[in-house]
């Protein structure tokens, strides 16, 4: 590993910059309730998307393992830190286009999150700190592992919820009827 600490201390800047924004876009800094939880368990409830940990976790795992690998496909001669950098940099964007109001009335008009709020700034750092997680699992694991760890957290979550990384990007951008009924019966 490298020893230069710049695009440690810049993934660490972008990070900081991203949860200002989203606490000067308005995005509530904790849960509402005041009681941050390790794990939220309702996908739909009043407090979803605010707390450390909820279902779509997994999800920024995803974004990690993938992230990793798209990299290293396309710039493995760029050190590992300046790699983390552009992952982390690219889920920052992410979270900062989720949490913007268009997109969070998007998930309310084409998904079954009728009641969708957006992420807490608490919520969106940990989403970073997950996607930074399934960075780090890439670099150890052997690709096959990496490949399977992504689809057990789609498989486990699409069974627990009836959701997940594929399905959410689905209905996101392509709102498909027969899904969002399918989805609601748990939802609903």
């Amino acid at each position: 590993m490298s020893r230069d600490a710049r695009p440690w201390i810049l993934s660490l800047v972008v990070v900081a910059l991203s949860a200002a924004w989203l606490l000067l876009d308005g995005r509530q800094a904790w849960p509402s309730s005041g009681h941050v939880q390790l794990w939220y368990d309702d996908p739909w409830g009043p407090e979803g998307s605010q707390h450390l940990l909820d279902w779509y976790s997994p999800s920024h795992v995803i974004h990690g393992l993938l992230f990793f690998g798209v990299l290293w496909l396309v710039a493995r001669r760029l050190a590992l830190g300046w790699r983390f950098l552009i992952a982390v940099v690219v889920e920052c964007a992410w979270e900062l286009t989720e949490n913007s109001d268009a997109v969070i009335e998007r998930y309310r008009n084409a998904t079954v999150s009728k009641d969708y709020l957006g992420d807490s700034v608490l919520n969106s750092v940990m989403d970073v700190g997950c996607m930074a997680v399934g960075f780090w699992l890439a670099r150890r694991l052997p690709v096959w592992a990496s490949v399977l760890l992504a689809l057990a957290f789609e498989a486990f979550t699409t069974w627990m919820i009836r959701d997940g990384l594929a399905l959410n990007v689905l209905m996101l951008l392509w709102p498909v009827e027969a899904v969002r009924a399918w989805q609601a019966g748990v939802a609903g």
